[in-house]
């Protein structure tokens, strides 16, 4: 299974954006039955967890984007999505997406870029 993320682009901060990871390959009670994840990686920091979703569709997002970020799934496609609202120059990553337990490839990631 990869991961294929898109949705990224160069938006001024308070904008929005709504990024889309498609789950290329995964048998469908495999994506469903799993919990998935958003991350993103800033240039020279670690890549970090920024938010979740079980099977069962509860969602957890970390402090720096929780009200301003909304992770979602939609099985059927096999695609979980990241709306993102108010952005921050802070922001500005490579956004990924995977299983939260990191066991599919990861993709080449989608790049949001906040200016002010």
């Amino acid at each position: 299974v990869r991961m294929v993320e898109s949705g990224g682009d160069l938006v001024q901060a308070g904008g929005s954006l709504r990024l889309s990871c498609y789950a290329s390959g995964a048998i469908l009670s495999d994506f469903s039955g799993n919990a998935m994840a958003w991350y993103r990686q800033a240039p020279g920091k670690q890549r970090e967890l920024i938010a979740t979703i079980t099977s069962g569709g509860s969602t957890d997002h970390a402090d720096s984007v929780k009200g301003r970020f909304t992770i979602s799934r939609l099985n059927a496609k096999r695609m979980v999505y990241l709306q993102m609202n108010s952005l921050k120059p802070e922001d500005t990553a490579v956004y990924y997406c995977n299983r939260h337990d990191n066991r599919w490839s990861w993709g080449q990631g989608t790049q949001v870029t906040v200016f002010s």
